[in-house]
């Protein structure tokens, strides 16, 4: 006779496998897996007429990638658009008349550290792998292979490895909560997506625009610790700034009479204590709107008045 301990623990090794194959049912026949002449990753079919979301860097360079169904289907896909500063992109395939396997974003802001997690994708080119493990954390920062610091990122144990990229993240709901971007090796189970929640915003502004449009200044910077002293004197809530290493000619930073050796350390009231704040800012809304950009200038505080462009990067 199994002992009650025993039979508990079964049932809920069933529960948990119950939760993980209706999941993978649910979302698995949207999973698709991309590829390109140097290698390729995965992506998630999230509207019926044949919409992918997918990483940046896996379709990077390549306008027609080659996606292959759960079914064996293959076909050359159009790029839509894509992001590098939040590496992610969107591609469309031809639904051939039918309607296609899709997933539903789920909202990344009720998940919970600690739920589980299933990932799905292409590992190493295995097709429709599945893994599975528990939200680590959540509210990371990973930068972006552009550079750009990628914010709301979700940490998971649910391994990855080369080829998951693009793939989602998943609830035991079925629903995606994340599109798996990144993992740290050596480390083990360390392992990086971008929030459902961040995913659906990028995703419909690149279907509408191609791209995602930001505000540009013209300056290259970098981060600067403020003297203490001077941080006491001019009133500042930082401690650390953006040092204006170069203004680009006629660039709105040029117009307003910004300069070499300038240190940025507010926009708009905003506190800017370093250049991923200032990037952060610097968002579509800014856009042909007047902002005050708040420098030291010789040690003594000063405000001038920008109007950023729109970014071409």
């Amino acid at each position: 006779m199994v002992s009650n301990s025993r039979a508990a623990d079964e049932e809920l090794f069933d529960a948990y496998s119950r939760a993980v194959t209706g999941a993978v049912d649910a979302v698995g026949p949207a999973v698709v897996k991309i590829d390109i002449d140097r290698g390729g990753g995965s992506g998630v079919l999230f509207t019926p007429d044949g919409l992918i979301l997918t990483n940046a860097h896996v379709v990077a360079g390549h306008d027609h990638p080659r996606v292959t169904l759960t079914d064996g289907r293959s076909t050359d896909g159009d790029l839509i658009g894509r992001d590098a500063h939040s590496d992610l992109a969107v591609v469309r395939i031809s639904a051939g008349g039918a309607p296609l396997p899709w997933a539903t974003f789920g909202d990344s802001r009720a998940i919970r550290v600690g739920q589980v997690a299933i990932a799905i994708g292409n590992p190493f080119g295995f097709h429709h792998s599945v893994t599975s493990g528990v939200i680590s954390a959540l509210g990371r920062s990973l930068r972006a292979q552009s550079g750009r610091l990628m914010d709301d990122i979700v940490q998971t144990d649910a391994a990855l490895n080369p080829g998951n990229s693009g793939g989602p993240l998943v609830t035991t709901r079925g629903e995606v909560i994340g599109i798996n971007t990144a993992t740290i090796l050596p480390a083990q189970g360390l392992c990086f997506a971008i929030a459902s929640n961040t995913a659906h915003f990028v995703a419909a502004k690149l279907i509408r625009d191609g791209r995602i449009r930001r505000s540009f200044v013209g300056v290259a910077g970098q981060n600067v610790p403020i003297p203490r002293a001077i941080a006491r004197e001019n009133q500042l809530a930082v401690s650390s700034g953006v040092f204006v290493a170069s203004v680009e000619p006629s660039s709105p930073a040029a117009v307003a009479g910004m300069r070499d050796g300038d240190v940025i350390f507010a926009l708009s009231g905003a506190a800017v204590s370093g250049v991923d704040d200032l990037h952060r800012l610097l968002t579509e809304e800014r856009i042909g709107v007047p902002s005050t950009v708040s420098i030291l200038r010789g040690g003594a505080r000063r405000d001038v008045t920008v109007v950023p462009s729109e970014s071409l990067g």
